[in-house]
């Protein structure tokens, strides 16, 4: 059993695309741990609505507890850096604090977006340039680090079809596939409902649709002649 710390911006990312990944590592007997950097409280949708951004962020926070529950994470933290923002923020000071949360987890494996952020936002940019440099500079810091750095994706070609234009990696890059099961697939999409306040950008993603039961990743920094056979193998 290791512990898996997943790490993204806003809620919904980890929903969007990694949630049957995390249901199926959960039930393999891993522990996954969530952090989000934002509340998301910046989001158009608040307009549609009629809310402030304070009161957007805690309903967002509110579906975020729903997530928490389907996916059966080990635990999940909530921070309130401002949403759509971190490009203008002290790139430290989200260090610092992504580092702090990982001294406290302790994980054996980080995974975040890879380096095109799947949708281009750019705080999925900033957040992928975050963690990696934290996942390196504590490898060469200090004894206690996580072991591994896994890089949630997509493979081929640059997707327009959809309300986003999506990202990939190519075949060579992918160094971890999640196979999930039916099971997998079901949370994943209970956890999407959890989402009330985006069910009309859900629909208009296609991202139901979209994500198929391989779930892929990069892994970072290690030089592999085979793709792994679990994000855990060789730990």
């Amino acid at each position: 059993m290791k512990k898996i710390l997943y790490i993204f911006p806003h809620p919904d990312d980890e929903s969007f695309g990694p949630a049957p990944a995390i249901s199926a590592q959960l039930r393999q007997g891993n522990e996954v741990y969530l952090l989000t950097l934002t509340k998301g409280e910046a989001t158009s949708q608040r307009f549609k609505l009629n809310l402030s951004k304070q009161q957007m962020g805690e309903i967002r926070y509110r579906e975020m507890q729903c997530v928490e529950k389907v996916l059966g994470l080990t635990d999940m933290t909530v921070l309130d850096l401002p949403d759509n923002e971190l490009k203008y923020l002290d790139p430290i000071i989200i260090e610092e604090t992504v580092s702090k949360h990982i001294q406290l987890v302790e994980p054996d494996i980080l995974v975040t977006y890879a380096v095109h952020g799947i949708s281009g936002f750019h705080d999925h940019l900033v957040t992928h340039a975050v963690v990696k440099r934290v996942f390196c500079q504590m490898k060469r810091s200090s004894d206690n680090h996580p072991d591994r750095l896994a890089l949630f994706t997509r493979i081929g070609e640059t997707d327009f079809t959809g309300k986003f234009r999506l990202e990939a990696s190519t075949e060579k890059e992918i160094g971890f596939i999640e196979n999930c099961t039916d099971v997998d697939m079901e949370k994943f999409r209970k956890a999407l409902d959890c989402y009330k306040t985006y069910a009309d950008v859900i629909e208009a993603s296609k991202v139901k649709e979209i994500v198929t039961n391989e779930v892929p990743f990069e892994i970072f920094g290690e030089d592999l002649n085979t793709r792994l056979n679990s994000i855990t193998e060789g730990l």
